[in-house]
């Protein structure tokens, strides 16, 4: 896999000697795993922290640089609760960092992890960091295809944007878009849009099965907008209570996603259910499945036109109740499933893909390890404590 340079933690800045830092805590962050840590990310609580103070808020590593962060109003309430970076750490080691005020100016810095609403393409809701991109679709789209209007797409499966360029495309696709109709469905250098989706489950779309048959919601009824930034997009797409044999599912799907990862963090309150199902599409079913129970995790590889690609949802041991290849005659119905617990009204699972002309992964083996790789680390989560 080719390694992510993070190369805006390279342009830190020095803390002024001249001037005085207001020292309001420390960060102790501990690696329990016997592998190197990086592009994970801490969230720090600054919820006590003075409103007027908060936007100087600083993260200081030990040689007393200025670490890339981003401040978020988690709940959307007015006040930015949370502090979030990515510590850079080394196999079973523990680093400190210092939480600091400080008027010191910043290095600008990219929003590489992105997301909005997108109402002049129907009503997509769409997100994507430096390595990968998606949407999902809104009422709009569903109403177009129930009144039988064209354009439209009924479908709550999660759509994959192969992008093989760094720095954000969203706006620039769309943008295009409008002038040069289906422009994002030919590579022109940046990637594209050649994954179909349907009412497939696409990549970690959610389902309930009943006996032997798989139900699912329509399309996202509302959206809230949490935070974009260097570091992480959160939003939260909301749906209609929906049918599943007789039973009423209500699921919210509180949706994230990190700079320098290939998969979204999908954290899903659910009621009507004990267990649900997340999918990988099997597109034309000529693809590879795989499932490992021991690190709860399965994957599809296929060819897609003129290269491959690896699809993957990851979950924890709690959620974890096996998996199924389901498939059938129907258009666009046969997924891999990964079956999760609910717990408390929740389920967690991540999802997301390796793109072979992204150059980040070379080959199937190369994926599975992966995801493989970063069920280990979800499962034994960096430990931070604060002083």
């Amino acid at each position: 896999m080719k390694k992510i340079v993070f190369f805006l933690l390279t342009v830190s800045l020095f803390i002024n000697c001249d001037k005085k830092a207001e020292i309001l805590s420390t960060v102790t962050v501990k690696n329990n795993l016997s592998v190197d840590r990086e592009f994970e990310t801490v969230e720090v609580d600054i919820s006590n922290v003075a409103a007027e103070k908060v936007a100087d808020l600083v993260i200081l590593d030990t040689d007393n640089k200025i670490v890339i962060s981003q401040i978020v109003d988690t709940d959307l309430d007015g006040k930015n609760d949370v502090i979030l970076f990515q510590p850079t750490i080394k196999a079973n080691d523990t680093k400190t960092y210092t939480i600091a005020i400080s008027d010191e100016k910043k290095d600008s810095v990219t929003a590489y992890c992105y997301s909005r609403f997108v109402p002049e393409r129907t009503d997509d809701y769409t997100w994507e960091n430096n390595r990968v991109g998606f949407r999902t679709f809104g009422p709009v789209a569903q109403k177009m295809v129930e009144d039988g209007v064209k354009g439209g797409t009924l479908s709550s499966g999660i759509d994959a944007w192969l992008k093989r360029v760094e720095y954000p495309i969203i706006n620039k696709w769309y943008k295009k878009a409008e002038t040069e109709k289906g422009a994002y469905h030919r590579d022109s250098g940046e990637g594209l849009d050649n994954f179909h989706v349907g009412v497939s489950r696409g990549v970690g779309g959610t389902a309930v099965k009943v006996d032997t048959s798989y139900h699912f919601s329509k399309n996202f009824t509302s959206y809230k907008t949490i935070t974009t930034g260097p570091i992480r997009t959160s939003f939260v797409l909301t749906y209609a209570t929906w049918d599943a044999n007789g039973k009423p599912i209500d699921e919210t799907k509180h949706i994230s996603l990190d700079y320098g990862q290939n998969l979204s963090c999908f954290k899903i309150d659910v009621k009507g259910t004990e267990t649900i199902s997340t999918g990988l599409t099997l597109h034309k079913k000529k693809g590879v499945t795989n499932q490992n129970d021991a690190n709860y995790w399965i994957s599809h590889w296929e060819t897609l036109d003129d290269s491959q690609i690896g699809t993957g949802i990851v979950t924890t041991k709690p959620y974890f109740s096996g998996s199924e290849k389901y498939v059938t005659s129907k258009k666009d119905e046969s997924n891999h499933f990964l079956h999760l617990n609910v717990v408390d009204n929740k389920v967690v699972f991540y999802s997301g893909f390796g793109w072979v002309k992204s150059k980040q992964f070379a080959n199937q083996q190369e994926w599975e390890n992966y995801l493989t790789d970063f069920s280990k680390k979800i499962s034994s989560p960096l430990i931070v404590t604060q002083n």
